[in-house]
């Protein structure tokens, strides 16, 4: 063990009350009851609570400071003989706790009361942390994954539908053990949604940016549209600019508990041919000429 001045962190001609400060600040951040499950905490209060019990008792501290006993409070034993006088047990000196009932629990009492003599209270075990990885279709219809978590353990996970990116789900009791009885901790799992190529989500409600043709646009259409519950029809009125937005209603987020379901949000981007041919050139330029139109003016964007 080491020296126990240096554990406690004062110097060899500190005072008694010095010692006992320093065993308190220490004792009182290193506790288990306030670090549970922490095995290196633990350790360290273990260590300090031996430093005290030599340096903390007036006689073992000067027995121990005369090389007598060591910081086990073990005799050393080169101690005997060369005029070592008998004490007869402890002497009861000034200061704090020598004598054969001195206890560092005494100032752990002070500290925690009934709960830090003794250590009887239960509590609960430490959460465990992890993060799982899910498709978008697969957040926003439920899954099932398996998931590592940070301690080695691996859990079943119940994603429900509609989750979102960044949402935490909890395990109950699947966790560290409790201490002295308490409940087990619980594992705590972050879900991240990977995004998807053609939809995204505002709340419960999907959109999705749908190219149409020229003719779809201008003469109107019926085509198969995607939602993530699968392909639909929709209509699409004739004369729709690019940038319409469609709604199909009840495709967006299925329904949770009492609110009703999202819908999923089209909105039309016109496409014009790669490589328009020379047919559509020539219509358009003879269209032109007799049905001029100006649609930056109407919205405000002309040069005026």
């Amino acid at each position: 063990m080491r020296d126990p001045y240096e554990i406690l962190k004062v110097k060899r001609g500190a005072s008694a009350a010095d010692i006992k400060g320093a065993y308190r600040k220490l004792a009182k951040e290193l506790h288990p009851d306030a670090n549970p499950g922490n095995s290196k905490v633990e350790q360290r209060f273990k260590e300090i609570s031996q430093a005290y019990s030599i340096l903390g008792d007036a006689e073992k501290r000067k027995r121990f400071d005369r090389g007598e006993i060591d910081a086990n409070g073990q005799e050393q034993s080169f101690a005997h003989g060369f005029g070592q006088r008998d004490t007869g047990g402890f002497r009861q000196t000034a200061g704090h706790g020598a004598g054969p009932n001195f206890r560092p629990e005494d100032i752990i009492s002070e500290l925690f009361g009934n709960r830090g003599r003794a250590r009887t209270a239960p509590k609960k075990g430490a959460d465990v942390k992890s993060t799982v990885k899910v498709g978008f279709l697969e957040a926003a219809e439920g899954t099932r994954k398996r998931v590592r978590m940070a301690d080695g353990k691996t859990l079943n996970l119940s994603i429900p539908a509609g989750t979102e990116d960044g949402r935490v789900l909890r395990l109950k009791a699947q966790g560290k053990p409790g201490v002295k009885g308490g409940a087990p901790g619980d594992a705590l799992v972050e879900v991240k949604v990977t995004p998807h190529k053609h939809f995204t989500r505002k709340g419960i409600n999907i959109y999705l940016e749908l190219p149409v043709t020229l003719q779809e646009a201008l003469l109107g259409a019926e085509m198969k549209v995607p939602t993530i519950h699968g392909a639909v029809t929709m209509k699409v009125p004739p004369g729709s600019n690019s940038g319409t937005t469609l709604r199909l209603k009840g495709k967006g987020l299925a329904a949770q508990k009492s609110a009703a379901s999202g819908d999923q949000y089209v909105k039309l981007k016109l496409v014009l041919p790669d490589k328009p041919d020379s047919e559509l050139s020539d219509f358009i330029k003879n269209w032109s000429k007799h049905h001029h139109y100006d649609p930056r003016k109407k919205a405000g964007l002309d040069d005026g």
